[in-house]
């Protein structure tokens, strides 16, 4: 009689289903933020070399070295902050070229493969 009962009742089974599904929930939802910071990373990375490259050509006084070059491109990367030195400043036929390769970090609790963004830019001199 009592196994019969237990076939029977119900409660506790939303609990039980929301326990099975909400890891898959969650590790979607972490992957969709996690997502959506590295496309941010990549776009300040792009924007810190584009104006970089354009201070090299047309703001003579405030980049007029490699470093300076280097130094304005990390600030105006958006917050992200990269070191200076994944900067590279060349001046090849297009004009001032500036390239970065920078490794970020992302949340620890969430296992992603580790990415390198590069961006790239010239501007005409």
């Amino acid at each position: 009689m009592k196994k019969r009962r237990f076939t029977i009742d119900i409660s506790g089974a939303t609990a039980l289903e929301f326990a099975m599904c909400a890891p898959a929930f969650f590790m979607l939802v972490m992957g969709i933020v996690q997502g959506g910071l590295l496309v941010w990373m990549q776009l300040a990375l792009q924007q810190g070399v584009e104006a970089a490259a354009r201070c090299a050509s047309i703001n003579k006084n405030s980049c007029s070295t490699a470093s300076q070059i280097q130094s304005y491109a990390s600030a105006q990367s958006y917050g992200l902050t990269p070191p200076t030195s994944a900067f590279t400043v060349t001046t090849p036929a297009c004009g001032n070229m500036v390239q970065a390769s920078f490794s970020p970090t992302y949340l620890p609790s969430f296992p992603i493969p580790t990415r390198t963004l590069t961006a790239q830019a010239c501007f005409p001199s």
